[in-house]
């Protein structure tokens, strides 16, 4: 029998870094709501992942169940810390209790919210998968999130110039990547003594071919775009532009709409979603469409988009902690459904779940697991 030296052996170790690195690509801090507080809540993000925790919240019967499972990091939807805590001790509060048993069993914490709800796939999308509609988009995309960047570029740095904006996240428009406008044109500079000029002379006045590169950059990804751009630009000196757009962002939005392959009565659609979410008790009004085939979800606390259900010709619409005047403003306008916090953003789970699975490829040894049992309303049935 023979071994390889150990010199020669490659041993793969993942840190919990790389797996937060994963998820937020997909879902990137910055897309969050700004009084949001998503990102990594507790914990030791440059140690070896061992398994894996994914739940809609973090409560002690959630931490029991990671440490029976030996995982040693969580990812949750909402987070743990929202506002600013007086103290950390295991008996002030709740919030401060399960801070303190994190830490104490090394259980790192990283929480995707807002940026999860408003990135394609995430809760919404998963909602109205759940809800079985085809033709999904967002029901409104994110305003103002976005830059142009343009930067001029001698031609024979175009190529590495753009690779390294596009690398860094930058000129993604919808499902397109890699999108930029060119032009050509001619610069001009006079170098003072002490320059060292890529192309032509010091202290001389040169004209140059250069290339007008421009670039739609997500506003979360524009430091890390303008630092390509300097490591990758030829000049000492680059010449760039930032400019604010009003652009919808076609990567980034709130809710979903989508349409269901056969049209559903009310009554048959009613069903259908307390069947899809296993929940026998949802709050709803009628609308004015007696058979449904347009729908609008929102993950969550959605109520505020029924103005835009609406506008976007949505038959029903279905969200969670909807207010008593909410319904009075839905009906006989639009059949809106309240079919419950819980119910509507815990069928995020199992795609975070493929997710995650799928980066971890054949690293058999590291297991990801789902809890979903941190609903803590319960429901009275008498009859």
């Amino acid at each position: 029998m023979h071994f390889a030296p150990l010199s020669k052996c490659i041993f793969f170790v993942m840190k919990k870094s790389d797996l937060i690195k994963f998820i937020e690509d997909w879902a990137p801090g910055g897309a969050a709501w700004q009084k949001d507080n998503p990102g990594l809540q507790v914990g030791y993000p440059e140690q070896e992942v061992k398994n894996i925790l994914i739940c809609l919240e973090v409560t002690e019967r959630t931490i029991k169940e990671a440490i029976r499972k030996n995982c040693n990091l969580i990812i949750s939807h909402h987070p743990l810390i929202f506002t600013p805590l007086r103290r950390i001790t295991p008996k002030s509060d709740k919030i401060s209790k399960l801070i303190h048993l994190l830490i104490k069993s090394e259980i790192t914490l990283f929480s995707a919210h807002t940026n999860l709800d408003f990135t394609k796939d995430g809760v919404s999308f998963q909602l109205a998968k759940k809800m079985e509609l085809l033709n999904i988009k967002f029901l409104k995309n994110l305003d103002s999130s976005q830059k142009k960047v343009v930067v001029f570029v001698p031609l024979s740095h175009l190529n590495q110039v753009s690779e390294a904006v596009f690398n860094a996240g930058g000129g993604v428009i919808g499902d397109y990547s890699n999108c930029s406008y060119r032009a050509t044109g001619q610069g001009t500079f006079f170098g003072a003594s002490n320059t060292k000029p890529a192309v032509g002379e010091k202290e001389k006045f040169e004209t140059v071919e250069e290339t007008r590169l421009e670039v739609l950059i997500d506003n979360w990804h524009l430091n890390k775009v303008i630092s390509a751009i300097i490591k990758a630009h030829p000049y000492e000196e680059p010449a760039y532009d930032i400019y604010p757009v009003e652009n919808k962002n076609a990567n980034f939005g709130m809710g979903a709409v989508g349409e269901l392959k056969n049209p559903l009565t009310e009554e048959e659609f009613i069903k259908h979603v307390a069947v899809k979410l296993k929940n026998e008790n949802l709050k709803y009004v009628t609308g004015e469409k007696r058979r449904i085939s347009r729908v609008a979800v929102c993950g969550g606390s959605g109520s505020d988009l029924l103005g835009e259900a609406v506008k976007n010709n949505a038959d029903a619409f279905i969200t969670a902690d909807v207010k008593y005047h909410t319904f009075h403003d839905a009906e006989g306008a639009i059949l809106l459904i309240d079919a419950g916090h819980y119910e509507t953003e815990v069928v995020v789970l199992n795609e975070i779940k493929k997710r995650v699975e799928k980066f971890i490829g054949d690293k058999k040894s590291i297991k990801v697991y789902t809890f979903d049992k941190t609903n803590p309303i319960k429901n009275l049935k008498i009859f």
